[in-house]
Formats: C-alpha cells, structure tokens, sequence
C-alpha cells in the first residue's frame, strides 16, 4: 500500500486487493467528472473532480473510485479506512467458515498382506472421517507391472471397504508405474 501525502486531508492511496481490483481515491483519481454518491447513499449528480474533492473535504472524509469504466465513473464519499477494516473483517469471517480439505495418500502393494491391508484401511477410515480425502495408490516394482490386474483388484477391495464412509471420487488408473484412486468423505454431517 503506498501513502503520499498532498494536502492536510487529501492522500492518494492506491492499494492491492485480494481480487487485484486497485481502489483509487481522492488526488488519484484521473478523471474529469465522476458521477458522485455521498456518505448516505444519495446521489449527488455529475460533478467535477474539483468539486468533488472539496464536497469530500468539507465533512472529512474520502473521495473514492467505485466504478472507474462506467461513463462518467462512480466516485463515492466515504471513510476509506472504516471501508478497508469492514472489508478485512469479511474476508476473514469468510476464510473462518471455509472447510480445507487435504489429500492423504496411503501406499499399498499388489502383494499385500491381510493385517497390513487392514492397518492402511484404519488409517484412510480416519482420515475420511476428519474429513480429508484418500489418495489410495499402488506402486509396481520391477515385473508386478505386467500383473496391473492384481492391483486393480487390491484397489476395487480397499474401496469397497470404505464405502460406508466414502465415495469413489475417481476410479483407479495408471500413472506411469502406479495406480491410483482417491476417495471423498460422504457429507452426512
């Protein structure tokens, strides 16, 4: 954010939004006439900068660009401050109600055996139910390549084990020399 100072009350501020929007406000504004908005909401008409600026001046507060490619731009009187607090206060209750979703990988071979099968079952059950999703994948080393069906079974018996607390996002394929599927938690909450 860049302040430069140009009279008692004017600034020009020219900040970065998280959308890359640039607010534009008070000497920074380039534009002749702005179709001017006051600080409750009434519409004053079409102004000149000039006088735009000084309406802002007298009760102390900013001139700021609201739409800049409307004809003539829609400049508004406002405490830009007051505006950018609420503004971060949204954008943080916003990201407080998000639900991150990671991606958890649990590696099996086409030759595994029934208690470690089972020990990489648990762990995937309780990363679906914390809500991630599973990546399931199987690696073939050296000649098991030429055996993909063995995997491909392996695959198709681990999810159906976790059908009760997931669904198949993406059935499995090869990539290279693995094979993968991810699962996603069932939204019963």
């Amino acid at each position: 954010m860049k302040y430069l100072s140009i009279n008692s009350w004017r600034w020009l501020v020219i900040s970065k939004n998280n959308n890359n929007n640039d607010s534009i406000l008070n000497d920074g504004i380039r534009a002749r006439e702005v179709r001017l908005i006051d600080q409750n909401g009434e519409q004053l008409g079409i102004k000149a900068k000039r006088d735009a600026l000084e309406i802002a001046g007298r009760v102390n507060l900013d001139l700021v660009l609201v739409a800049p490619n409307a004809k003539p731009p829609v400049a508004r009187i406002m405490d830009y401050g007051k505006y950018k607090f609420e503004q971060q206060k949204k954008d943080k209750e916003a990201r407080k109600n998000q639900k991150i979703i990671n991606l958890k990988e649990v590696r099996l071979s086409p030759t595994i055996e029934e208690h470690d099968f089972n020990t990489k079952l648990r762990n995937a059950r309780k990363f679906l139910e914390k809500g991630d999703k599973v990546k399931a994948s199987i690696r073939f080393k050296g000649r098991a390549i030429t055996h993909k069906e063995i995997g491909q079974r392996v695959l198709d018996r681990f999810a159906e084990a976790c059908k009760d607390v997931a669904t198949i996002e993406s059935k499995p394929k090869m990539d290279g020399r693995s094979m993968f599927l991810v699962l996603a938690p069932t939204n019963e909450k």
